[in-house]
């Protein structure tokens, strides 16, 4: 089940560094890329981690194409707010009315207007101690049921797929080694953040700055 698989994977720490100066930046997003292999292992494919934490593996087409399609997804989630002991709590029919966290954290509708958007929907948010890391654990989950769905469902063509699953998103470089011509795909798809029925052409390059503002905190996508 979907929902399952998510919170098993944000339960898992992956956040990031950005003092570190090696790739990956922390040892412990390799214990994602070690359980995620495991289940690809599971599922009949059999994936490569390389020394720098890029997971990636291929389901062969089974209708004569030649083609492959890529999708890509992040293990880290940001170096600013712990993701260490994650609880996830999940809003099932979702009513429109602010959700409460812990340490006097809430999310209101009023401050977050798309919320509006998703009455009668299933959320999933963090208990307010620490990142959720839905970024991108939400993308690895969606990838790793889509590889399950068409293994189990052989009679559903598709063409080759292949996967990788990379370190060091959220502070950036972490693909400087990626080797897109190994990877082998025709084109790709980064599967993270934006609406269901979005697709976006421009890339997120993870170039910083330091600025000061006072005001509420928000992520930069929205």
């Amino acid at each position: 089940m979907l929902l399952d698989r998510f919170i098993k994977y944000v339960k898992i720490d992956t956040m990031s560094s950005d003092e570190a100066t090696t790739t990956p930046s922390t040892i412990k997003q390799f214990h994602l890329a070690n359980v995620l292999n495991v289940e690809l292992e599971q599922l009949g494919l059999y994936g490569k981690i390389s020394h720098d934490c890029i997971l990636t593996a291929t389901l062969p087409s089974n209708c004569g194409s030649d083609e492959a399609v890529g999708f890509i997804a992040h293990l880290d989630t940001i170096p600013g707010f712990s993701g260490t002991i994650v609880n996830p709590q999940v809003v099932n029919n979702y009513d429109g009315s602010v959700i409460e966290l812990k340490n006097n954290v809430k999310l209101d509708p009023s401050q977050f207007p798309f919320m509006n958007n998703l009455i009668g929907k299933t959320l999933i948010t963090t208990d307010g101690t620490t990142v959720l890391g839905a970024d991108d654990k939400a993308g690895i989950a969606t990838i790793m049921d889509m590889l399950e769905f068409f293994v189990t469902h052989p009679e559903v063509k598709h063409k080759t797929i292949k996967i990788a699953f990379t370190p060091d998103e959220e502070i950036g470089g972490g693909i400087d080694s990626f080797d897109v011509k190994s990877f082998g795909a025709d084109y790709a798809f980064t599967v993270d953040g934006g609406a269901y029925n979005e697709i976006n052409y421009e890339n997120f390059n993870a170039a910083s700055a330091v600025v000061n503002i006072h005001g509420l905190d928000i992520h930069p996508g929205s």
